[in-house]
């Protein structure tokens, strides 16, 4: 026990100190997680809303398809993600493999459905409670969509934040495309696995510690939305 204190400790100092091996493994982490949101979220957004607006044969197996994979394994989003940019994958010409590009498309792939699947839930939400009132207006496809995006900002924010905190906290992708190469690629939950491994437990408590005030701040700003738009909008 007196061990694991001392580590505490010394992790403690760490992060309060500004240690030059640790921060730069949690800007590159949020760096890489904050670009796949964003782009998860550009491509999930439409998605979504055009599954909560279009019938269509099959849309049922579609939605269903969409929920499932928000259990997708991250280590088999990573090892398709490595085929394909591998030399011999076709898209190993862009020559990505094992840099931050990399890693920002794995957790892209790996947060997309997360996001869509949550944000169409909340747009058929809004749908089912507005759309007499849009249709009693006249209101063309393109105004439904814009007013029922608006409408459910604050839910969609909510998904979004999600989304950040599963890329935040994966591990299995991005060690496998991105290699865990110090000072290139190497993020909080690599290192932590590494420094575990390695036994330089002050450091992987550090991370540890950062880590868990990140998804910890993820989940009370997403509380925070949420209770604002309660408050706001009942």
């Amino acid at each position: 026990m007196d061990g694991v204190a001392a580590s505490l400790g010394r992790a403690l100092g760490l992060v309060l100190d500004g240690d030059g091996v640790l921060w730069p493994i949690v800007g590159l982490s949020l760096r890489v997680s904050g670009l796949a949101t964003l782009l998860s979220a550009a491509i999930a957004l439409p998605l979504a809303a055009w599954l909560a607006l279009t019938p269509f044969p099959g849309r049922g197996a579609v939605v269903a398809v969409l929920n499932a994979m928000m259990g997708l394994p991250a280590v088999v989003v990573g090892l398709v993600v490595y085929l394909l940019l591998s030399r011999a994958g076709p898209l190993g010409s862009l020559g990505i493999l094992f840099t931050p590009a990399a890693m920002v498309v794995a957790q892209s792939l790996l947060v997309t459905p997360l996001v869509a699947a949550l944000a169409r839930q909340t747009l058929e939400d809004a749908l089912a409670e507005c759309g007499p009132y849009l249709r009693s207006l006249g209101a063309s496809r393109t105004q439904t969509i814009a007013t029922l995006l608006w409408e459910a900002r604050f839910s969609l924010a909510t998904a979004v934040l999600a989304g950040f905190g599963r890329a935040a906290a994966e591990v299995g992708a991005v060690m496998i495309v991105g290699g865990n190469i110090d000072g290139v690629t190497r993020v909080m939950t690599t290192a932590i696995a590494l420094e575990t491994s390695k036994g330089d437990l002050p450091l992987a408590l550090g991370l540890g510690i950062v880590l868990v005030a990140v998804v910890v701040a993820i989940n009370a700003c997403a509380a925070g939305v949420r209770q604002y738009a309660l408050r706001r909008f009942g």
